[in-house]
């Protein structure tokens, strides 16, 4: 990655919680979960090695709430003993749950995902996961708000990056959700209904900031919303794609971008709200939701340390979190999604 100025040695922890030997869309997949309990062993071996002074940590598919409990008990020692040096350690979450409409995942690890938002420092989820985490259906951009406010005010997320969202002309998104064919059965015990909530918090859309700050898009940050993370199930059927889900409502012929939008929270977790489209490529794609992290973590720390000052170094701040008066196109998580546009990738 090109670079004007030259960042800190930056140690980062990437917990591989499977191993394949490719893709889980290709016709047939090898490997093997990890277990909750060699996750557990393999951290240890580093701990008593004193390996395990790490500055970022990023987390992605888990196969099983076990394994969930597993890293959150991870995340949280090295957050622990990161507590005395504010901005010292950074976790990037990427809720890998399910896309449109259904769960990759056991309905047992949805709360067990929720119970990690509050230690996360960024989280990366499609619009499927956004609804099923702040129990909010998605139709707008103003029902995106009200989620995306949710994510900072209830559980206190101070980054939010929302991956994959196609919108119509007049801003109303492609439902996430595929149509049952069968009876509807009540939601799990363990997980909440997705329902709009009733005093959602308002939230103007139109304050919506282009990150960009021109009609350009950014090409290098394409994720294709079918194919945004791996699935926790068996291989498809063939090499080739599945075919696209019926919808509610017909696709938009006309809808030729993806959208990214994201936040940081304020002092007191409103949200400040960017966007980014970038055009839908007409090609398969698979693990683009793990690139997707991968460079979001480098150009976020990038664009932290360029966003310094004399006066204040927000690699010292909790979070990396912007003041309040920073607007939402100068915020670094806006610049970090923006960077691909700016070297051409």
């Amino acid at each position: 990655m090109a670079s004007d100025a030259l960042i800190p040695e930056t140690r980062v922890l990437a917990i591989a919680s499977h191993s394949t030997g490719n893709h889980t869309a290709y016709k047939q997949v090898k490997g093997t979960k990890t277990s909750p309990e060699e996750i557990l062993e393999l951290y240890e071996g580093l701990r008593q090695s004193n390996l395990n002074s790490f500055n970022v940590l990023s987390t992605g598919y888990m196969p099983s709430a076990a394994c969930v409990q597993a890293i959150g008990k991870i995340g949280r020692d090295i957050k622990f003993n990161a507590g005395t040096k504010p901005g010292s350690f950074f976790w990037v979450l990427d809720p890998v749950m399910g896309d449109n409409g259904k769960l990759y995942i056991p309905e047992d690890e949805v709360p067990e995902y929720k119970a990690l938002l509050r230690d996360a420092d960024l989280i990366l989820p499609n619009q499927f996961e956004a609804e099923t985490l702040s129990d909010t259906t998605i139709t707008d951009l103003d029902s995106l708000a009200a989620a995306i406010q949710i994510l900072h005010k209830k559980y206190q997320v101070p980054h939010v990056i929302i991956t994959s969202l196609r919108l119509t002309r007049d801003n109303r998104t492609i439902s996430s959700r595929v149509p049952s064919r069968t009876p509807s059965k009540a939601p799990s015990a363990n997980v909440s209904g997705h329902q709009t909530p009733v005093e959602s918090p308002h939230l103007d859309p139109t304050k919506i900031h282009s990150a960009s700050g021109s009609s350009q898009n950014i090409s290098s940050a394409h994720l294709d919303p079918e194919t945004s993370h791996p699935a926790a199930t068996s291989a498809p059927d063939s090499a080739a794609p599945p075919p696209p889900p019926q919808l509610d409502e017909p696709e938009d012929e006309s809808i030729k971008d993806i959208t990214i939008i994201g936040s940081t929270a304020t002092s007191d977790f409103k949200p400040r709200l960017f966007r980014i489209d970038t055009p839908e490529l007409p090609l398969f794609f698979s693990g683009t939701g793990d690139m997707f992290a991968a460079l979001t973590i480098p150009r976020l720390i990038e664009a932290v340390h360029a966003s310094s000052t004399p006066d204040l170094d927000l690699t010292s701040i909790p979070s990396w979190r912007s003041p309040d008066d920073v607007a939402p196109e100068d915020l670094p998580l806006a610049k970090a999604c923006q960077k691909g546009e700016d070297e051409g990738l």
